[in-house]
């Protein structure tokens, strides 16, 4: 028999159970929603014209086919979802990454062991890394994120206990980053950099005099360089690929990659987003403890999944033939699109980064309405800093549907543009 008095000790426990739930981190309520939850609420009430079909150019989601031998490769290997994988990964897979790396970036040799860890997709790796090495418990704790940036990186830092500080790219400044405009105060409590190159949304490469500056602020207030790599294999000469962290690390005579950490993915690559395959590597040490801590986080990669990575990193034939769709898009969309915005060629990525005639939000919202096409405001992917919000006034738009949608997508752009 339960008793009154055993019910209201139970109720009372449950209660206490329940709000100490929902406070499990109280960091959680310094995020900022997501850019597409903002775009949702933008567009709540409208009903796009229905004689349009609609094309999304908002996200960024390759929408190429995936190779029939990656799709394959990962059929081939389904026997390997009866064992745990580990979390290290096998010695095929990281010894491709590694193979890979030196290809791509002439690197010497990278050992697999301490030098490469898979992971499942870049984004995961970039948020868990800053939970990883950011020690939140030290006052002041800061990270350096560009602005406009991918929103991994403020979340990391703001669920780490960390202060994002923002540094601005600006059209002004040809979207570079002007790591002299931070304050010598906040160098020092800096513990991450995260750095975007080719950049999302500007698609801006950072260049080797960037890189040198740096380093040299890293090895002065001995914080820690995470680049993030993703968009590096789309881009538009072939005789002038854009150059990585690891490469700039090695030109630059810093042959241990010291305190510098690059992650990358297939998602764009290889058009395999829903594969979640990336790698992270550098620094050993670093990565040493990373190791660490993911053991706990309980990521390890499924074998089948690395099987189809291997395949998928042994093979550039179809990564060029994806450079090439790419370049269509752009040769054909940017001439029709500068002739209405502001908008050029950017280094890399599948994005253009338009200034928009009107406010951006009002852009986005009467596009979508008048002509069924979706693109991202641009004051969404970025923070006030300075007085300024840096992506005020833009819209990103992902060129990642086929080429016609593109086209179309671009004519309607036009049209919309000559009515305002």
């Amino acid at each position: 028999m339960i008793t009154s008095s055993a019910f209201t000790t139970s109720s009372v426990r449950r209660a206490r159970r329940m709000k100490s739930v929902s406070k499990v981190n109280p960091n959680l309520d310094r995020l900022h929603s997501y850019p597409f939850e903002k775009l949702r609420q933008l567009f709540a009430g409208i009903t796009p014209r229905a004689d349009l079909k609609p094309i999304r150019l908002s996200i960024g989601e390759p929408q190429h086919a995936t190779p029939a031998f990656i799709r394959q490769a990962l059929a081939d290997n389904l026997d390997g979802l009866a064992i745990y994988p580990t979390t290290h990964g096998t010695d095929a897979v990281r010894g491709a990454i590694a193979a890979w790396l030196q290809r791509r970036y002439a690197l010497p040799a990278i050992d697999p062991a301490t030098q490469v860890l898979p992971v499942n997709g870049s984004r995961e790796a970039l948020f868990a890394f800053g939970q990883c090495l950011i020690d939140g418990t030290r006052p002041g704790a800061k990270v350096l994120c560009p602005n406009p940036f991918y929103q991994i990186y403020e979340g990391a830092a703001l669920l780490a206990g960390a202060q994002p500080v923002f540094l601005n790219n600006s059209a002004a400044n040809g979207f570079a980053s002007d790591f002299s405009g931070v304050t010598e105060d906040s160098w020092r409590d800096i513990q991450l950099v995260f750095v975007c190159s080719p950049g999302n949304p500007t698609g801006r490469v950072l260049d080797i005099e960037e890189w040198q500056q740096l380093f040299a602020l890293s090895d002065k207030y001995d914080f820690v360089i995470a680049a993030d790599e993703c968009y590096s294999e789309i881009y538009f000469d072939d005789a002038a690929p854009p150059i990585g962290a690891l490469e700039a690390a090695h030109r630059l005579g810093r042959t241990d990659f010291r305190n510098v950490v690059t992650f990358s993915s297939l998602s764009k690559r290889s058009n395999v987003p829903g594969l979640r395959s990336g790698f992270v590597a550098g620094d050993a040490r670093i990565l040493g403890e990373f190791l660490r801590y993911r053991t706990y986080h309980g990521c390890a990669m499924s074998t089948a999944v690395q099987a189809a990575s291997i395949a998928a990193w042994n093979d550039e034939q179809h990564v060029a033939e994806n450079r090439r769709l790419y370049r269509e898009k752009f040769a054909l969309v940017t001439p029709m699109l500068a002739n209405c915005l502001d908008v050029a060629l950017p280094d890399a990525g599948f994005y253009l980064w338009a200034r928009t005639p009107l406010p951006d939000t009002e852009f986005a919202r009467r596009l979508q309405a008048e002509y069924n096409v979706t693109v991202l405001p641009g004051s969404y992917l970025a923070r006030e800093n300075g007085g300024t919000n840096p992506g005020a006034g833009f819209v990103r738009i992902a060129l990642v549907a086929d080429t016609a949608e593109c086209v179309e997508a671009a004519q309607r752009i036009v049209a919309f543009c000559r009515e305002l």
